[in-house]
C-alpha cells in the first residue's frame, strides 16, 4: 500500500510539474482603423413656450408638437424612427418683473436615414414651432460591418507584428493565440448648427445653391492586445 501511495504522489507531482511548465509566448498589440462617410443622423429637437397660465402654455406646446409630428410624417419618416424624449411643465420666476410664469418644454428625436432630406426637414419643423436644434449626431447604417472589418484588420496587424519579432528568433514561430483583449471606440461626428444659417437664408429668399452640412467622417478604431504561444 505504501508503494502504491508513493507512486501516486510521484504521478501527481509529475502531472503538476507538466501543468505549470511555462509556455514561451509573445504579447503584442494591433490596430485597425477605418474612416467612413455617415449616411444617417440622429437629430434632437426642442420646443418651448412660456406664459402666465399653465394650461394655456401646455396647450400651445401640444398644438405645435402636433404640427411638428405631421411634418415629420409627411417626410416619410416611420413612427419607429422618431420619439418624444422629455416633457416638462414647471414654474419659473422673472427677476426683472418679479413675476412667476410657467414653462412647457418638450424634446423630440428623429432618426433620419436619408440625409438628402436634412435641410428641408429642419426648415419645416422650425416653421412648425421648434425653437432649437439641440444636437445632430451622424451615424453609419452599416456600422456593424465596418466595426467587424476594423477588428479583423487589428488582428491581422497584431499577428504580423508578432511574426516580425519572432522572425529574428531562430527555431521559433508564432503559434495559436492564448489571450485576446479588445479596446475599441467609434467617434461620431456632430454638426455645428449650420441649420440656423440655412433657416436665415431661406427667410431672406436666397435660393442659390448652398452647402449647410460638413458631415466629415466617422472614425472606427479597434485596438487588440494578443498573446501568442511560441512554437
Amino acid at each position: 500500500m505504501k508503494k502504491i501511495a508513493v507512486a501516486l504522489l510521484l504521478f501527481v507531482a509529475v502531472a503538476q510539474a507538466q501543468e505549470t511548465k511555462q509556455v514561451p509566448q509573445i504579447t503584442v498589440t494591433g490596430e485597425g482603423k477605418l474612416k467612413v462617410i455617415p449616411d444617417e443622423a440622429l437629430i434632437t429637437l426642442a420646443l418651448e413656450n412660456n406664459g402666465r397660465d399653465a394650461l394655456e402654455v401646455k396647450k400651445k406646446n401640444d398644438v405645435q408638437i402636433d404640427k411638428v409630428i405631421k411634418v415629420i410624417k409627411r417626410f416619410g419618416i416611420p413612427t419607429a424612427d422618431f420619439q418624444t424624449q422629455q416633457v416638462r411643465l414647471y414654474k419659473s420666476y422673472d427677476e426683472a418683473s418679479k413675476k412667476q410664469f410657467y414653462v412647457a418644454h418638450q424634446t423630440l428625436t428623429i432618426y433620419l436615414k436619408n440625409l438628402s432630406k436634412y435641410d428641408a426637414l429642419l426648415l419645416e419643423v422650425m416653421e412648425a414651432g421648434i425653437n432649437s436644434i439641440q444636437s445632430v449626431e451622424f451615424k453609419a447604417s452599416q456600422l456593424t460591418a465596418y466595426e467587424s472589418q476594423a477588428r479583423k484588420s487589428a488582428m491581422v496587424a497584431a499577428k504580423q507584428k508578432a511574426m516580425d519579432f519572432v522572425s529574428e528568433l531562430p527555431g521559433q514561430k508564432v503559434g495559436k493565440a492564448l489571450v485576446v483583449s479588445d479596446s475599441s471606440f467609434t467617434q461620431f461626428p456632430r454638426a455645428v448648427f449650420s441649420e440656423m444659417k440655412t433657416y436665415a437664408m431661406a427667410a431672406e429668399g436666397n435660393d442659390a445653391p448652398r452647402e449647410t452640412l460638413a458631415i466629415g467622417t466617422l472614425e472606427i478604431s479597434v485596438s487588440v492586445t494578443v498573446t501568442f504561444a511560441l512554437e
